[in-house]
């Protein structure tokens, strides 16, 4: 799937774009099952353990803003934990032993989409190396106008921020406080099927979907398997092995010298990072329309 250049481009930008991963029966697939959740958000009226839901939400206009864990709900979503273009993309960044994380689909919905501000994903979960990678694929067009997700190319072999606020985790950061320089932001843009992969220490962000268009995006956190947690340690040693989608376990956690910060104390607002993200009094993408003047990034592969 990679070449080596491919692999350099990701080791010095911090990401990559690849297109035509997921095939077009497989996001029809995504689609369907997709909105079938989506009409069953109506039965709810707030937060659940499945559903995230947009303020304004109701039965007559079901406003879901994440499916969380969507691989725990149904096996379309399951199936595309273990996609074999996937997880050989990931086999030619780290090598053959390969763990996944977790999931969610961000459902930025025509016209109200939620942004989401600059953040780093190893501010939430610091492990003992920094082998770990978001995996992004993408149910629907994406463009410049629905809320693309948004990059700072070479921001992972930089300091790791702060994402406090009022003294408390909230996982965000304040881009004035913190000095935080984003004029080179690209966004992510391709058709459906195409996947982007980032860096776990990767700023990035997305803006308010502003077009009459949905952008729906199905996130896959992995690992190599050698990268342990230092705040969520394995309770279930078995469930722990079965997360493993390519190679063997070991027993011998890989130590690097990467910066770490802890999320603590935790959040104020627990729950998903729209909710850890209420406490950040200086919000970047309120009211912005900063997608627009980024960039676009360069597909590869």
């Amino acid at each position: 799937m990679l070449s080596a250049r491919d692999v350099e481009a990701y080791r010095r930008q911090g990401f990559l774009v690849i297109p035509d991963v997921v095939s077009p029966a497989e996001i029809a697939e995504l689609r369907r099952v997709t909105d079938e959740f989506l009409a069953r958000s109506r039965a709810v009226t707030g937060h659940t353990e499945m559903f995230d839901l947009e303020d304004g939400h109701s039965p007559a206009s079901p406003r879901l803003r994440r499916l969380i864990s969507p691989h725990r709900w149904h096996p379309v979503y399951e199936a595309m934990v273990r996609h074999p273009r996937i997880v050989e993309v990931l086999k030619a960044l780290w090598g053959p032993n390969v763990r996944f994380d977790q999931s969610k689909l961000n459902m930025k919905s025509a016209g109200y989409g939620s942004p989401i501000e600059w953040h780093q994903d190893w501010a939430f979960y610091p492990h003992t190396n920094d082998d770990l990678a978001a995996v992004g694929i993408m149910i629907d067009d994406v463009d410049e106008d629905n809320g693309p997700m948004l990059l700072v190319p070479g921001s992972h072999t930089g300091p790791v921020y702060d994402h406090h606020a009022n003294g408390r985790f909230c996982g965000a950061i304040d881009a004035a406080a913190t000095g935080l320089d984003v004029a080179g932001a690209v966004p992510c843009l391709g058709k459906a099927g195409t996947i982007t992969v980032h860096h776990v220490r990767m700023v990035h962000g997305s803006a308010t979907n502003r077009s009459n268009r949905q952008r729906r995006f199905l996130l896959h956190q992995y690992r190599a398997a050698d990268a342990w947690p230092l705040t969520r340690a394995p309770q279930d040693f078995a469930a722990w092995t079965s997360l493993l989608v390519s190679g063997e376990e070991t027993l011998a956690p890989r130590l690097a010298p990467v910066p770490v910060r802890l999320p603590l104390p935790p959040a104020t607002n627990q729950g998903s990072i729209y909710e850890n993200q209420r406490e950040l009094g200086s919000r970047y993408f309120a009211g912005s329309d900063a997608a627009a003047s980024a960039a676009p990034a360069r597909t590869s592969v």
